[in-house]
């Protein structure tokens, strides 16, 4: 079955069918879905919903973007969602100098603090990185040794992904592997070992093609299985069951 490993269903734009499209999901073939937070807001939606479908687990964290609503108070308050069943990382967590929407040594602060949150409670990270790959392999280096995770909706070049690998973290692959001009995902997906790649949607964003520009949903992470199918010349079948173990490795999900 496939492994959603990054999904957002909290979202608003899943507020007029959330409940009808998820319980279609084992029709679709998706088994299991990690619902992620982004803002403060979502870290507790994310834990109710996966209280309500067996199949969703949930991933708490602050997103770079948003690390503008953190201070001592609230990141204890987050913290404490951590004793709720079902949450299985923290995430997504990283820099953004896309947006800048926060200063780059606030965003560092809260990152450093995060990934220390999952070294206290032993819990893999999922690395949100967008036009900061220097800084955020600095601090990777410096305070994820021994951690594990997922480089979330990876952007960068085919080298440091292996250096990524080599770390011990997954190359996470969504939508954009299906985009005509995402030369540099296409070859690091050819040159990483299956073993550490797994699937996301990051829905309701990035959609594959033929979907592109429209709402995402896991039921479209089969055009992303198909393509790294076919660049790396084994079956759909090979890429959904191995990606599926890597998560369900990662994520210590034994079901």
């Amino acid at each position: 079955m496939i492994f959603d490993t990054h999904a957002h269903y909290d979202d608003e734009q899943f507020d007029a069918d959330r409940n009808v499209l998820l319980c279609s999901m084992a029709e679709h073939g998706v088994g299991t879905i990690v619902n992620v937070s982004a803002s403060y807001s979502s870290c507790e939606r994310v834990v109710n919903m996966a209280q309500e479908y067996p199949f969703m687990y949930a991933a708490v964290g602050v997103h770079p973007d948003e690390v503008g609503a953190l201070n001592e108070e609230s990141f204890a308050r987050m913290k404490e969602l951590f004793k709720r069943n079902k949450v299985v990382a923290v995430g997504e967590i990283g820099l953004d100098y896309y947006w800048d929407n926060e200063s780059h040594e606030l965003q560092k602060e809260w990152f450093i603090r995060q990934l220390e949150l999952a070294r206290e409670l032993t819990l893999p990270v999922l690395i949100h990185s967008r036009d900061a790959a220097a800084d955020t392999m600095e601090i990777m280096k410096k305070y994820a040794q021994g951690l594990e995770g997922i480089i979330h909706c990876y952007s960068y070049s085919k080298e440091m992904a292996k250096e990524y690998v080599k770390m011990g973290f997954y190359i996470g692959v969504g939508g954009v592997v299906t985009f005509k001009n995402a030369r540099k995902l296409k070859e690091t997906v050819e040159v990483i070992p299956l073993e550490s790649i797994v699937l996301e949607t990051d829905c309701p964003y990035l959609a594959p093609t033929p979907y592109r520009g429209k709402r995402n949903n896991s039921a479209y992470i089969r055009y992303v299985a198909e393509e790294i199918a076919r660049l790396k010349g084994i079956s759909y079948e090979e890429v959904v069951e191995q990606t599926e173990k890597n998560a369900k490795q990662l994520y210590k999900i034994s079901s």
